[in-house]
């Protein structure tokens, strides 16, 4: 049962997946990455492959003569398998390199198709094993219930103790102690400090002197964030003159108990620092270890020449695609607490005395301060602009906006209401389309056309994307198709080497911030002179 050979359905259907695996997807990625994701692949395909064989061999079982032509059927489709999957390996390393080339990276890669099918035959066998062992359970276990109940009560009962048994060990004991491994890990990962990161030693910065929360309580983004706040002088060096210590709060997951009373504590620290009587002062979101992107927070410092203020509160510390997965709803009651309580307080100061109240997050921390308003409108209504950087695919307002959007705009590029309060962009040129009016407060959102936390979704199991259609954005490579599963596979795995790809590509977005926060919040006096200075300046740092 365990070892028997191989199915005719579920082999050609694995044969089939895994050299649609080897295709091009949205960015490039290592021969192991393949190996894996072509094992991956190729079981779903026999999987699916076998179910479907003994769904017809059921149906027509005694209606039908046995099938004469069994071995030559087999040898027909071992051979035809073995060259196209030959085929397949030897397109796929041009594949890749086009694929590289696309982006402006090196050609020239190390890519081994013997060692890729390698990697790919023993990934499924061991799989396909353990499914194996699965079924003969299934079996023994019905085999052993006839004894006792009539046949298909014997058969149903089987199965359902089977699953049941799997979901529990997949669920309560595989995922469960993988989630707690990875907490560990992250929770000593949280206490660490990068090298270069100091204590400050600015009142203007949490955790430095006289700070509500302590310097260990940050957490180590926490501290990275504070910790590496533009300096006057680096910003007198930009300006030329009259800079001031920029002012920088975060509330770390130690600090205390729940999300409410970290948005408090945030708010009595921005208090503390003067914050609510800068110019400017911006909510941001974090990722789920905490992150905060610094090319947001640098930029916006820069431009206000250190007038500003922002906070930002970690809700985790789990790496994000983790956190995704088990924290989404904490994350969205983390954005929506401290936005509500810092607008609170903005909104008590006098109308003519508040700073400008702007918000941003980048991928994890741009849904969970979506997740603060209910549509566009609210949005609009209650700050001063948004700038959302590779927003996730399972962003709520994001997800309305493309597909309300106009008539005749891509997926990739959408425009919502002719472009009047919210516009998406990938190059600085998109800001400005289409050239209607835009009145502030603007909303801009951020997303390469490669971005796979942009495009990956559970749909693309079943559905091909609408960032597939014609025409297609530039930067995604033409000869890309979608298949059923393997796309999703595909997309996935290219979330592993998003930040891998040189800025405009993948979940990289470089200086194209300078432009996004220059439309959208710019300080009085500003030119387009001052951006194409700053974005010089910001990609050379």
């Amino acid at each position: 049962m365990v070892g028997r050979q191989l199915g005719f359905g579920g082999t050609l259907l694995a044969t089939l997946f895994f050299c649609a695996s080897l295709t091009p997807s949205l960015l490039p990625r290592t021969w192991l990455y393949q190996g894996l994701m072509g094992g991956i692949t190729a079981l779903l395909g026999y999987a699916l492959g076998a179910v479907a064989g003994a769904g017809c061999r059921a149906l027509l079982r005694g209606r039908v003569p046995e099938f004469r032509w069994r071995r030559q059927a087999w040898q027909i489709m071992l051979t035809g398998g073995a060259i196209l999957t030959a085929a397949a390996l030897w397109y796929s390393y041009d594949w890749q390199r086009d694929l590289r080339s696309l982006m402006g990276m090196d050609p020239a890669i190390s890519w081994f198709p013997p060692v890729i099918l390698a990697v790919t035959v023993a990934f499924f066998t061991v799989f396909l094993l353990l499914a194996r062992m699965v079924r003969l359970g299934v079996r023994t276990l019905v085999a052993w219930l006839d004894l006792f109940v009539p046949p298909y009560v014997g058969q149903v009962v089987g199965v359902l103790v089977v699953a049941l048994l799997v979901a529990v060990l997949a669920n309560d004991v595989l995922f469960s102690g993988f989630v707690t491994t990875i907490s560990d890990v992250s929770s000593v990962a949280n206490s660490g400090t990068r090298p270069d990161v100091r204590r400050p030693t600015s009142a203007a910065l949490s955790g430095g002197p006289g700070s509500l929360v302590s310097w260990e309580s940050l957490g180590r983004e926490g501290r990275t964030f504070t910790g590496t706040a533009t300096t006057p002088a680096r910003l007198t060096a930009f300006s030329g003159g009259g800079a001031v210590q920029p002012i920088r709060v975060y509330i770390g997951l130690d600090a205390t108990s729940s999300p409410r009373d970290q948005a408090a504590l945030a708010v009595r620290e921005l208090e503390r620092t003067g914050a609510f009587e800068r110019p400017v002062l911006a909510v941001l979101g974090t990722t789920g270890t905490g992150w905060v992107d610094q090319g947001i927070a640098d930029t916006l410092e820069y431009m206000y020449n250190g007038d500003s203020a922002m906070v930002a509160m970690q809700y985790s510390y789990l790496p994000s695609w983790v956190s995704f997965l088990v924290d989404r709803g904490k994350a969205a009651r983390a954005g929506a607490a401290l936005f509500e309580a810092v607008r609170a307080r903005w909104a008590a100061l006098p109308a003519g005395a508040r700073p400008k109240l702007v918000i941003s997050g980048e991928s994890l921390g741009s849904f969970e301060l979506e997740h603060a308003f209910r549509d566009l409108g609210d949005l609009a209504a209650r700050t001063d602009g948004a700038l959302f950087v590779g927003p996730p695919n399972a962003n709520p307002i994001w997800r309305a906006l493309t597909v309300g959007r106009d008539p005749g705009s891509p997926l990739w590029r959408p425009v919502y209401d002719s472009g009047r309060t919210v516009r998406f962009a990938q190059r600085p040129a998109d800001l400005w389309r289409p050239p209607g009016p835009w009145p502030p407060p603007r909303v801009v959102y951020l997303q390469n056309a490669s971005d796979p936390v942009v495009w990956w979704s559970p749909a693309l199991v079943y559905h091909r994307p609408g960032w597939l259609e014609p025409p297609r954005a530039p930067g995604v490579n033409p000869q890309m198709n979608w298949f059923p599963l393997v796309t999703f596979w595909q997309v996935l795995v290219d979330m592993i080497a998003a930040r891998s790809v040189p800025p405009g590509h993948g979940h990289r977005y470089g200086p194209i911030i300078v432009n996004s926060w220059a439309a959208v919040a710019a300080p009085p006096g500003w030119t387009e002179a001052d951006t194409t200075r700053l974005r010089t300046h910001i990609d050379a740092s």
